[in-house]
């Protein structure tokens, strides 16, 4: 119920809208109330009794009912339509803006695949709910109350006859309600878990070809499709058993109605016109009661899609600002860690007790075996991550004590895996500084040293780019990622392991377009290759989330521990002592 409410709260921005297709509704209904009446005014007055002075009058009605049924129809459609598109756009868009603002932590727990079909396929099922769910409900009860009301004003005692069967039938809805909430809760539950498979798959479709698992990837997606089909067929079978049931039930009371009805005929209680009117209406109440089986499923859908989906919105972000968070504006980049430990659940720390300081013009390389928490350390810089102890420092300030917008404005990260958008070069350069002059794109690719290849590009900068950068050898990627950093002018650096992966032609490359972009800069390398470290103003040797060794190039060298000791097995080839 919850939930439920929650959904039509939804509705109230646009409630003048809503009432109008509520109006439209009980026009609507009333029109409908008025057909048996002409029917019965037809049987009884112009076939029984010969008045076919009232014939013209009785079609010139029939054309007017169907002439207004036309034009609030359309009211009543088009007002619900326009309100369901308006709150799904709404919906839409802060969804999406939520999943901007949530942490990294939570968004690493659920699949993309996930992601993808609470933001499409939930939300359209909301749509069909606001749609044709709430005014088909409204259509509904409308029509039951009014039809209730006219052959109770009729013939109170064959009502109530025609009626008996009613609690059967609303006993028969309850129990569809029942059984059908977890059946289509399953379904949704399956479509999104084949959505993570399609995603997963697509991604990495080279890895897979590679691999020669193409059969045991459509083995995979069969299986996941198999338990889709099987949720699909489950659900089928509560329709198809409870809705004849529902239409058996609903049968009964026309029985009933003629069973007595023409008793009450013979004996004269009862003119065959009413008799014909009432069935009419019974058949009237019957429809929008068979209509409640199929807006309970739909409603029953739509609260689990808004279940999934609420969930995502009620999430509050780890990572947010503090209140009384500053701008801290253009920093000067002294970074201090003091007594830090980090894990990204309580019960298993990657970092411990870490303390350092960096300076402006500074690098700062971390250097370790993988799982050392090399990568973990430069993500809580931009707060990507919050330590469980300790704290970092920016400028003397507590970095949790600034704003995230002021804070990773001034850091600027270039990663190993070089994400573009599929966009031209020019906004992908620009990502970071979407109002920059075509002159500062230029600029900033030139200190990259990616100009000459745009330009020699038929569409140069405004060369579209595939998916992730598709298209791209690895080190033209690296380089325009380093050109959207030195649009920015970032006073923090970050280098995660932007060369381990490229050839030696390309690191030159990349190495000058470093030295424009560090100019000044507060540097953290995070970094495979030792040679390329000698002059890094310091090194952090981490093992098992600790700092054990701490120096420059020479001075580690010359103290023979366990950065001496990587060194000389990545340059002579010379195997590891045993710990």
């Amino acid at each position: 119920m919850n939930v439920t409410k929650r959904l039509l709260i939804l509705l109230f921005p646009y409630r003048f809208w809503v009432a109008a297709s509520f109006v439209a509704a009980l026009f609507v209904m009333v029109l409908n109330l008025t057909i048996p009446q002409l029917i019965r005014l037809v049987i009884d007055r112009v076939i029984l009794e010969n008045q076919l002075d009232i014939l013209n009058i009785i079609a010139a009605g029939v054309i007017t009912v169907s002439i207004g049924k036309a034009i609030f129809t359309f009211v009543q459609r088009y007002s619900m339509e326009y309100v369901a598109q308006k709150v799904i756009f709404d919906v839409r868009n802060k969804l999406y803006r939520h999943l901007q603002q949530l942490s990294l932590g939570y968004l690493g727990k659920i699949t993309t695949g996930q992601l993808m079909s609470r933001v499409t396929s939930d939300v359209e099922t909301l749509r069909r709910f606001l749609d044709f769910g709430v005014i088909h409900f409204l259509q509904s009860f409308l029509t039951i109350i009014g039809i209730l009301i006219v052959m109770f004003i009729m013939h109170p005692l064959l009502a109530l006859v025609s009626l008996a069967s009613i609690p059967f039938l609303t006993v028969t809805i309850w129990k569809f309600a029942r059984e059908v909430k977890p059946a289509f809760s399953d379904i949704q539950h399956q479509v999104a878990q084949l959505s993570s498979v399609l995603q997963e798959n697509i991604t990495g479709i080279r890895l897979v070809q590679a691999n020669t698992q193409e059969k045991g990837e459509a083995k995979k997606f069969h299986g996941q499709n198999k338990k889709l089909f099987d949720s699909n067929i489950f659900t089928a079978k509560i329709w198809s058993f409870y809705l004849p049931l529902m239409h058996f039930i609903s049968g009964l009371g026309t029985a009933l109605i003629f069973w007595y009805g023409g008793r009450l005929v013979i004996s004269g209680q009862l003119l065959l016109g009413e008799l014909i009117a009432f069935n009419s209406y019974l058949l009237l109440l019957v429809m929008p009661l068979r209509m409640l089986g199929w807006i309970i499923s739909l409603i029953q859908r739509a609260v689990s899609s808004g279940e999934r989906i609420f969930e995502i919105l009620d999430s509050e972000p780890e990572i947010k600002d503090v209140p009384g968070a500053k701008d801290i504006g253009k920093a000067e980049g002294f970074i201090q860690f003091e007594q830090v430990s980090f894990g990204y659940d309580q019960g298993n720390m990657v970092l411990e007790n870490i303390n350092f300081q960096a300076e402006p013009g500074q690098v700062t390389a971390l250097v370790g075996a993988t799982g050392s928490g090399k990568s973990a350390l430069v993500e809580l810089i931009p707060r990507f991550y919050d330590p469980q102890k300790g704290k970092i420092l920016l400028d003397g300030r507590n970095i949790k004590t600034i704003t995230l917008e002021s804070l990773r404005r001034n850091v600027g990260i270039v990663f190993q895996e070089s994400f573009l958008f599929s966009a031209s070069l020019a906004e992908n350069i620009a990502y970071g500084k979407p109002d920059a002059t075509e002159e500062e794109i230029i600029e900033a690719a030139k200190g990259a040293q990616i100009h000459e290849f745009i330009i020699s590009l038929p569409q140069g900068y405004q060369t579209i780019i595939g998916e992730r950068g598709l298209g791209l050898s690895g080190g033209q990627k690296q380089r325009i990622s380093i050109a959207r950093t030195l649009l920015i002018d970032p006073r923090i650096i970050i280098l995660d392991d932007i060369t381990s992966n490229i050839d030696t032609r390309t690191e030159f490359f990349i190495r000058k377009a470093l030295k424009n972009l560090m100019k000044g800069k507060t540097v953290f390398i995070v970094a495979q290759r030792l040679s390329t470290l000698k002059n890094a103003n310091q090194i952090l040797v981490l093992d098992q989330g600790e700092i054990v060794e701490q120096g420059s190039h020479h001075e580690l060298i010359r103290s023979g521990g366990r950065y001496a000791e990587l060194y000389k097995m990545q340059l002579y080839g010379v195997e590891p002592t045993a710990s």
